[in-house]
């Protein structure tokens, strides 16, 4: 299957940038929030401490979530849910849940062979 989308995939950055002190404490979770503190060194961007994410850290929209082979990801779970990439097989490809049974995994592998969708984890 030939990709719709011929743009050149660029990666600006694939590092997440973590939440300030989300090392130190346990109750603070990796998830980026702006810090607010009134004498926040990161929040007055200080030479030296990490630095805070900007807009222009996201990848191009036309490529944002795209695989190296050129589709994205749509996640299966059944093989109905394979009906929905029948005209969309160009753009998207499959991937099977972890927790599907050997015997159900092989039935989905069959039908999107049938109907030329990519499986990624066939």
């Amino acid at each position: 299957v030939v990709p719709l989308n011929k743009t050149k995939i660029i990666k600006k950055h694939t590092k997440h940038t973590n939440r300030y002190q989300s090392d130190r404490f346990d109750r603070v979770s990796t998830s980026w929030r702006k810090p607010t503190g009134i004498d926040g060194r990161i929040r007055r961007r200080y030479r030296g401490m990490p630095k805070m994410p900007k807009i222009g850290r996201v990848s191009n929209k036309k490529t944002r979530h795209l695989l190296p082979n050129g589709l994205k990801k749509f996640h299966i779970e059944n093989e109905r849910d394979l009906e929905v990439l029948l005209m969309n097989n160009r753009s998207y490809c499959a991937e099977i849940a972890q927790g599907i049974s050997a015997r159900k995994r092989s039935s989905i592998v069959e039908k999107a062979k049938a109907m030329n969708v990519v499986v990624t984890n066939a």
